[in-house]
């Protein structure tokens, strides 16, 4: 667990904050997303994605680790087999906070976090994005060769059936002026 603030917390003492951020997070691993005010989502989330991270590591000590903060073993399960591998590949940034008004009653700013679905756009490389821009303009000269020599037939056939036209056309012409 964080640190608790120093001054103003969450509506309470030091270990009300901590207790409340713990049934957060449970609440967040079983049902994926939660609806809760802004403030309380941004102090879960480094919570959360601590939890997280502890649970890809997966072994025992961790798994303890994460029993002291939460205590309902079938969360714990699900968390340690069925989300954390879902973020293996992922270095952070598996929950999300999305600001979605003002609650009716006293008007108290409202925010959505959830888990994060999906994989993560994989940053290409400075040689792999040369590569790929070099291939794009291989193939571009390969089209525009394509397109020139069909261009090249096709003058070809119109230069040929222009010249048959033409043979036709004089060879009566001669046998008018032989007669």
């Amino acid at each position: 667990m964080p640190k608790p603030a120093k001054g103003a917390r969450l509506g309470g003492s030091a270990a009300h904050e901590k207790l409340l951020l713990a049934n957060l997070a449970k609440s967040l691993f079983e049902h994926g997303r939660i609806t809760t005010t802004e403030a309380k989502a941004r102090r879960l989330r480094p919570v959360a994605e601590r939890l997280i991270t502890k649970a890809k590591k997966g072994d025992i000590h961790n798994r303890r680790l994460v029993l002291q903060t939460i205590t309902d073993k079938s969360i714990v399960h699900t968390l340690f087999t069925e989300i954390a591998p879902r973020y293996a590949e992922r270095p952070g940034g598996y929950t999300r906070i999305t600001k979605i008004g003002n609650r009716r009653g006293d008007n108290a700013p409202m925010a959505v976090i959830e888990l994060v679905e999906g994989e993560i756009a994989k940053k290409a490389t400075v040689a792999e994005a040369e590569a790929a821009t070099k291939r794009a303009v291989k193939e571009a000269d390969e089209a525009k060769a394509e397109e020139t020599k069909a261009d090249e037939v096709k003058a070809d056939e119109v230069k040929a059936e222009e010249t048959k036209a033409e043979d036709t056309a004089e060879a009566p012409a001669e046998e008018s002026k032989d007669a």
